[in-house]
């Protein structure tokens, strides 16, 4: 059993004993999972770590600013709606537009 393994065991454990801590659908079955011993360390961690890192990397390479011009009006509705989504605006426009181009 890997040591991750071995630290989610115990705090899923700890979690059962404490009463006040209610454990949902998805955490329980979670929790059978990792008793019956279903979740194995992976072999070539350090490789694998690697890969998703690269590939957060490229997900996430933004290498070209744009200048565009838009009303504003339409401009304060969406900082209002970044501040309620809690993302900076400029955040927002580029995802709704990966969004867009992505479907």
């Amino acid at each position: 059993m890997s040591r991750f393994n071995g630290q989610l065991r115990d705090t899923i454990l700890q979690n059962r004993m404490n009463k006040k801590t209610k454990l949902t659908k998805e955490e329980k079955d979670i929790a059978r999972q990792v008793e019956r011993g279903d979740f194995t360390s992976s072999k070539s961690l350090k490789r694998e770590l690697g890969h998703y890192a690269l590939m957060a990397k490229a997900t996430t390479a933004k290498n070209k600013t744009i200048p565009i011009r838009i009303s504003e009006a339409d401009l304060w509705r969406l900082k209002a709606l970044a501040l309620r989504e809690g993302v900076p605006y400029q955040t927002l426009i580029s995802s709704s537009l990966k969004k867009l181009v992505m479907r």
